[in-house]
């Protein structure tokens, strides 16, 4: 229809606006979900449309009285007689079980097996008794297995000091060092050296009380230290030191590297490398650790952003690297990484908090942890683990 021809049409019908007649569609190309096509009707006008009856004109339900009724209780259909329902089988006709002397009979008390008694059962072999898995040559690697580690490089030209060489010797440490050749029990070369400082070749002889001292193979032994015992090699209390869980896991002498308290657990490196227990010993290498913390109560939110700010102690001001609660139910427990090498410096802090440390447990240090090493136990590093601690990429 022509623009003006509909406009015509508009203003004839009296204003209203003519209705456009719907095309009735049919598309037989596109399937539908049964198989068949679409097709588009023309749906009815709006007052052409079938109206819903009033309210009034709709059916309505039954009044209460004319719904149809259940049948009275002496009308329903009763249930059969008792003596009308089908019987079960009388007792006679029933399967019976075997009489008694027709049972198969258990061995009488005295013919049955006996236990053996308590002393003649065969032990179980102690603990230190229990044989070992033989050792694996093709496992790739054993955590009792002593490895035999690439050596530094050095120049073998370059002078060292005396009481250095005896400390990668293991014969003591370097402090025991000086006090042995101030008494002049050390020759160098045949002859007694008694000033400290002396710098000697690796080549050099060197005699300790007469015996020819060499420097050891290095060793590097990592311990899950724990509750109870002393982190030193000799106790003059003697009581029992961390030197006891270790024994027979070489023949070297090896010493604890920095200490833990005795009621302390966790992380303990044990070496003869003096060099490298001298570096993850001072505070200039700044060594991660990083403790799990037990209190006695909940720690709030105030206190853990100050030990994080820092506090002050009597020894200066110590400030947390990072912490934060390890237990999101439990706030007694708490994470703290620190680098500080202070005496105590965990439990300081705490107790300066007005909190008491019930348990105290290191889990990092410098880059090792005690995975796969349980309570008590030990094992040998890595090559990958010694080669990481000698570049100081423990942080």
């Amino acid at each position: 229809m022509a623009n003006e021809d509909w406009k015509k049409a508009f203003s004839e019908e009296g204003g209203q606006r003519p209705r456009r007649p719907r095309i009735q569609r049919t598309n037989t190309s596109a399937p539908t979900p049964m198989g068949g096509s679409y097709q588009h009707r023309e749906r009815p006008a709006y007052g052409e449309r079938p109206q819903r009856p009033s309210y009034g004109e709709r059916p309505q339900r039954p009044a209460y009285g004319e719904r149809p009724q259940r049948p009275a209780y002496g009308e329903r259909p009763q249930r059969p007689a008792y003596g009308e329902r089908p019987q079960r089988p009388s007792y006679g006709e029933r399967p019976q079980r075997p009489a008694y002397g027709e049972r198969p009979q258990r061995p009488a008390y005295g013919e049955r097996p006996q236990r053996p008694a308590y002393g003649e059962r065969p032990q179980r072999p102690g603990y230190g008794s229990r044989p070992r898995k033989p050792y694996n040559p093709n496992a790739k690697y054993s955590f009792k297995k002593q490895i035999e580690y690439k050596e530094a490089h050095y120049d073998p030209n370059e002078p060292m000091r005396l009481n250095k060489f005896l400390a990668n010797a293991g014969v003591c440490s370097r402090r025991e060092a000086d006090e042995f050749i101030a008494a002049g029990v050390v020759k160098v070369n045949g002859e007694i050296v008694t000033e400290l400082g002396t710098k000697i070749k690796p080549t050099d002889e060197v005699r300790f009380h007469e015996d020819t001292v060499s420097i050891e193979k290095k060793v590097y032994v990592l311990l899950n230290k724990p509750k109870g015992y002393v982190t030193t090699v000799e106790d003059p209390q003697d009581r029992k030191t961390v030197m006891d869980l270790v024994k027979g896991a070489c023949r070297e002498r090896i010493y604890p590297v920095g200490r833990l308290d005795r009621n302390t657990t966790g992380v303990l490196l044990l070496t003869n490398d003096g060099e490298l227990a001298a570096k993850l010993t001072h505070p200039q290498y700044r060594k991660k650790k990083i403790y799990h913390v037990h209190l006695d109560r909940n720690v709030t939110a105030a206190d853990m952003r100050l030990i994080a700010d820092g506090i002050q102690l009597d020894d200066g001001e110590i400030h947390a690297d990072a912490i934060e609660y390890s237990d999101a139910t439990d706030k007694k427990q708490v994470g703290i990484e620190i680098h500080s090498g202070r005496n105590r410096i965990v439990r300081r802090i705490f107790e300066h908090l007005g909190y008491k440390v019930l348990k105290l447990d290191r889990v990092y240090f410098a880059g090792l942890t005690k995975k796969l090493v349980k309570r008590g136990d030990w094992r040998f590093l890595t090559e990958k683990e010694v080669n990481m601690l000698r570049m100081g990429a423990f942080e």
